[in-house]
């Protein structure tokens, strides 16, 4: 059937759409100061700047006529569909949103959200991790999400502490070596 006859809804394009990670039930969206205003900002990107831009692009469009055949109508609308849905997503993030400053715990030897932790394996390989936000995690960077595995297991240990982390390829020890966290600003 020709697509000009199929009604297409918001429900079509949604299946395709990569959900980020849940929310623990009863639990908040933690995030870093740094983190929120990411999130923040990139929300007032799409509504102040490039939603109006593509809105005035499906206007154009429009009064060119025939739509069923307007390619910058027909992608016009899809990418408002999009911009719409990421605004939607953002927004409700943002909503559940508890902002919590890492620098509290500048100076503690205990690892706590926003912790930069340094641990060695029992092959003694080092590595560094932050444990920051479900929005803001980022493995290449080092940065984990708080409800990790790795996070929910040294969350709370100290300098010197080891630890037993439980993975699908086994148990590991790790050592916690380094804890630090960010200077209050001001």
């Amino acid at each position: 059937m020709n697509k000009a006859f199929v009604k297409e809804t918001e429900q079509d394009d949604d299946d395709d759409v990569v959900q980020a990670p849940a929310i623990p039930a009863g639990s908040k969206n933690y995030m870093t100061p740094a983190g929120y205003q990411r999130i923040k900002d990139e929300l007032l990107q799409l509504i102040d700047v490039e939603r109006p831009e593509v809105v005035k692009v499906v206007h154009w469009a429009a009064s060119n006529g025939d739509r069923s055949e307007n390619g910058d109508y027909i992608y016009g609308k899809r990418r408002l569909r999009e911009i719409d849905r990421r605004i939607r997503f953002l927004t409700k993030r943002l909503d559940l949103a508890e902002v919590v400053d890492p620098s509290v715990h500048h100076g503690s030897d205990q690892i706590f959200f926003g912790a930069t932790v340094t641990y060695a394996n029992q092959h003694g390989e080092e590595n560094t991790i932050t444990i920051v936000g479900i929005d803001e995690f980022d493995p290449l960077k080092g940065k984990v999400s708080w409800i990790s595995p790795i996070a929910r297991t040294i969350t709370k240990a100290r300098e010197g502490d080891v630890v037993t982390l439980h993975t699908p390829t086994g148990v590991e020890e790790l050592e916690i070596l380094e804890v630090s966290y960010p200077k209050a600003e001001g």
